[in-house]
């Protein structure tokens, strides 16, 4: 997956999107990863700082992984992207 995070000074509340493109997979597909990709994203919203936005690209790769790989995924782009570490 691919993250983008932009973190601007407000008092809304972190939001999270996705992009799930038909490279995933099947309307089926598609909407298993964007639900297990919101379950797990509901868990970081509460420690990011408020007013930041964060964009979710999922990869074809996605279709394949479970949830638990997900949301490892999603909080280790996070956290890099929070730091502005690039990837490994």
């Amino acid at each position: 997956m691919v993250v983008h995070l932009l973190s601007q000074e407000s008092d809304e509340s972190a939001m999270v999107g996705f992009v799930v493109s038909k490279a995933v997979g099947n309307a089926v597909m598609r909407n298993r990863v964007k639900r297990q990709l919101r379950h797990a994203s509901s868990h970081l919203v509460d420690s990011l700082p408020r007013g930041t936005t964060v964009v979710v690209r999922a990869l074809p790769a996605a279709a394949d992984c479970g949830y638990a790989q997900l949301t490892k995924d999603l909080s280790a782009c996070v956290s890099r992207a929070g730091t502005g570490r690039a990837p490994r």
